[in-house]
């Protein structure tokens, strides 16, 4: 049985509701190791919610990077030798 929980998320001072779902089993172990973290399955969730926006942001940041850098060609392949040489 797959039952419904929901967990407050803090935005500034605004608070939205998101509900997730998930089997019993799963939440109470979330709990349990939350516990053992000393914090609560509500703040881990805010937690990886601002990892993951960070990490899209940070994978966009290089994208962005990148395709700055297209323009430049190094006009022919390197041997592995030649791309493995120190100076």
């Amino acid at each position: 049985m797959i039952d419904r929980h929901t967990i407050f998320v803090y935005i500034g001072a605004m608070i939205k509701n998101i509900t997730f779902t998930a089997d019993e089993t799963t939440i109470q172990l979330a709990r349990q190791r939350a516990a053992v973290e000393n914090t609560t399955l509500n703040e881990l969730v805010r937690r990886w919610l601002a990892q993951y926006i960070t990490n899209t942001a940070s994978a966009n940041h290089f994208d962005e990077i990148m395709e700055q850098l297209a323009y430049a060609r190094a006009g022919r392949k390197f041997s592995r030798d030649e791309m493995n040489e120190r100076s």
